[in-house]
């Protein structure tokens, strides 16, 4: 009796518990394949249980894109004291090291995005923003002018490298210090064209 009582699991406990295996789920299997049954086998637990704790499939689905989410931004998130051009190299190279290491993970946040639910489409629409926004503080650091065009361009990008990242990273034999080179050379490019030949409002 003493030992159930220590190792009881607290709700936020337990919520936590269902969401990490929603998230190793993902591992091997898109995101709508995860659904209140399965959960409820791979945990043990009751289908009101899960229901309890997140409402519906989509509430699952949200709670468990937003751990993922969050899981890969603070993988890849940049090391403050390096130099702008350094830093945006090591954090490509640790952003195709996750996409390897967690390759479904990564997956299911891409196509998330065309996901029915308004609310996982914005999870992950935040990631995109978040490394986005670490790009662009790149360009703006080395003195590329803060236009709106850069920002579409290198918001673009984001798209460009996830698309990339799966064709190249996932079930392939390409190095990863090739694939995190060719990141970081489009990305130069794409800014390189814009400076060469900016709007006529803003040149």
């Amino acid at each position: 009796m003493e030992t159930d009582r220590r190792t009881r699991l607290t709700p936020d406990e337990r919520r936590a518990q269902l969401v990490a295996l929603g998230v190793a789920f993902l591992a091997d299997n898109p995101l709508d394949q995860l659904t209140i049954e399965e959960l409820s086998a791979r945990a043990g637990v009751s289908r009101g249980l899960l229901f309890h704790y997140f409402g519906s499939k989509q509430g699952l689905h949200r709670d468990v894109v937003r751990t993922a989410r969050d899981s890969m931004l603070h993988a890849t998130e940049p090391i403050a004291g390096l130099a702008p051009l350094d830093r945006l190299h090591d954090t490509l190279t640790r952003i195709v090291a996750f996409v390897r290491e967690h390759s479904g993970t990564f997956y299911s946040l891409v196509r998330g995005v065309a996901s029915g639910d308004t609310e996982v489409r914005q999870v992950v629409e935040e990631a995109r923003g978040e490394q986005a926004d670490r790009v662009i503080a790149v360009f703006l650091e080395l003195g590329v002018p803060d236009t709106p065009m850069l920002r579409i361009a290198l918001r673009s990008w984001i798209a460009f490298a996830e698309e990339a990242l799966v064709e190249s990273a996932i079930g392939t034999e390409l190095p990863s210090e090739e694939i995190a080179g060719f990141l970081e050379r489009s990305a130069h490019g794409v800014v390189d064209a814009l400076v060469a030949h900016p709007p006529a409002d803003e040149g």
